[in-house]
């Protein structure tokens, strides 16, 4: 039988735990970026891997992406629309094992461990997400060295493979067969 006191103390303790995963989870805050994607169907990702791939697009393409906040906004979803589409392309296997590496790195509980990265990813500096990137990036395990692999080419490839890049660098872009 249920006492008062016994419901008093699963109710306190019920409250402790939403409290323990609020820690955890931190905010629950959307990037109004995301939020106005201008009704872009993704095939594959999800709101979190478009979170991971906004707050790393930045730091990975630092002094590439345009200086004004407009225009830098609409080239970091153009990256994560062209990521989209590149792993949409990937065979079902490495799809899989895309959507494993950022399952990790979604998680608050592996964001901090693995990653190092303590605030959300949309909250995170970017010298703390840089210095995640250099840790993979020359990490003794060989599964984070690829796993940085990837996010890298996967990043690069969407912006440097998109019109809106060749300008910045000076690209005329590929031949034109038409005389």
């Amino acid at each position: 039988m249920l006492s008062r006191r016994r419901f008093i103390q699963a109710g306190i303790a019920g409250g402790a735990v939403l409290i323990a995963v609020r820690a955890v989870y931190g905010p629950f805050s959307r990037d109004p970026l995301l939020s106005e994607d201008r009704g872009f169907s993704y095939a594959v990702l999800g709101a979190n891997e478009r979170t991971i791939l906004a707050a790393l697009t930045p730091v990975m393409l630092a002094g590439a992406l345009p200086e004004d906040r407009a225009a830098r906004d609409e080239a970091v979803l153009l990256v994560i629309r062209g990521v989209d589409t590149a792993v949409s392309g990937l065979p079902l296997p490495v799809q899989a094992e895309v959507a494993q590496l950022f399952s990790l790195l979604a998680f608050p509980v592996t964001r901090r461990v693995v990653a190092g990265v303590t605030a959300p990813w949309l909250q995170a500096e970017p010298e703390q997400i840089a210095n995640f990137l250099d840790h993979w990036r020359n990490s003794r395990f060989a599964l984070l060295r690829s796993a940085y692999r990837a996010l890298q080419e996967l990043i690069m490839a969407a912006w440097y493979g998109s019109e809106a890049s060749w300008r910045r660098i000076g690209y005329p872009g590929p031949p034109s067969l038409t005389k």
